[in-house]
């Protein structure tokens, strides 16, 4: 039977979210006191679909370089993946890196498109939004850095986020469905407006940025579960993933902790260490009626979870919250924020 952790103290909880939300640059969707914000808890299952250094075997490494380079394993774990939900009455939001359209045969990807799964803009290389420098934007402009020779990084990553959309468009015949950041960020766009209306100009209304820092503990394949704190500390950051809206208009939909990537390589975690940190997140969001949003890799987690028990339990803890919880796609989320913080509706 998985472990269930201790209650997170209601007390501790309203002035986190009350934290969370503080800032006045902010407009939250999950109030600090009064009735819930959500009739049931939205909770997503999002994938971003590139490599990922260290997996499928721990020196891989060459994968910061080949981002868009899917492997057969990961296209077919990632297909089985949106069936299985899809047999559950959910869908999958993923996030493609555009090189992966470069690939000879994106059938796979436009089967998922076709079966409801709305797939969104991951930006072209897999580039850091906040970089300073070119050398901060990705390790193949570090290396062949006559690529971008002469361009702004403003620019770099303006081109890098439009060509998607084209590439899209072209090969599959789809508009994006969102944008999320490669990377999560501690504050999201937060003070940067310039991304924001990048963002609104290049036809999204919103961004998947935000993923709260919260402890991680190395177990280095010890077997060792993560330490009573780590998971406090996970718990403690999920108010902080909760959707609202940047004074542009712009919504952001955070990522929830602890990713795949978070778990499996910052942490070394066993499989079901993840499942009872998943488990005792989506348990909260339940009792609140907040989101959730579980992010996770096909190249990561179609490694260490190849039985998809990760979505089992996702799909499972929905359909036994007796309607208190519901599958929901980034584009619905997104949806329901605009109407609660009385946005205008999305023109698209």
């Amino acid at each position: 039977m998985p472990r269930r952790s201790a209650p997170f103290p209601r007390r501790r909880f309203l002035a986190a979210a009350a934290g969370a939300c503080a800032a006045p640059s902010l407009r939250c969707a999950h109030g600090a006191d009064g009735p819930a914000p959500f009739d049931a808890a939205p909770i997503a299952i999002t994938l971003d679909l590139e490599m990922a250094r260290n997996f499928p075997r721990w020196e891989d490494t060459h994968w910061d370089y080949e981002k868009g380079n899917l492997t057969a394993e990961v296209k077919a774990w990632t297909v089985a993946a949106c069936r299985r939900v899809a047999e559950r009455g959910g869908r999958i939001h993923s996030f493609v890196v555009g090189r992966v359209l470069e690939q000879e045969n994106v059938d796979w990807l436009g089967e998922i498109a076709a079966a409801g799964h709305p797939i969104g803009n991951h930006t072209y290389d897999h580039v850091n939004l906040l970089a300073a420098t070119p050398e901060e934007l990705q390790y193949r402009f570090r290396r062949a850095p006559w690529l971008i020779a002469g361009q702004s990084v403003a620019s770099v990553v303006r081109e890098n986020i439009r060509l998607t959309n084209v590439a899209l468009e072209e090969r599959l015949g789809i508009r994006a469905a969102g944008f999320r950041t490669p990377g999560g960020f501690g504050a999201g766009l937060d003070g940067r407006e310039d991304l924001q209306r990048m963002l609104l100009d290049l036809g999204f209304d919103w961004v998947s940025s935000r993923y709260p820092a919260h402890a991680i503990e190395d177990t280095q394949g010890s077997g060792r579960p993560p330490s009573a704190e780590v998971m406090r500390s996970i718990l403690a950051a999920l108010p902080a993933a909760q959707p609202h809206a940047y004074p542009t208009g712009l919504v952001e939909l955070p990522m929830s902790p602890i990713s795949d990537v978070g778990a499996f390589r910052n942490g070394r975690w066993r499989l079901d260490d993840f499942l009872h940190a998943v488990r005792t997140a989506i348990e909260w969001a339940i009792e609140r009626r907040a989101a959730f949003d579980l992010l996770a890799h096909p190249s990561v987690l179609g490694t260490v979870d190849p039985q998809f028990r990760t979505l089992d339990l996702v799909c499972d803890l929905v359909e036994g919250s007796g309607g208190a919880a519901e599958l929901v796609t980034l584009d619905t989320l997104a949806a329901k924020v605009r109407t609660r913080l009385g946005l205008p509706a999305s023109p698209r």
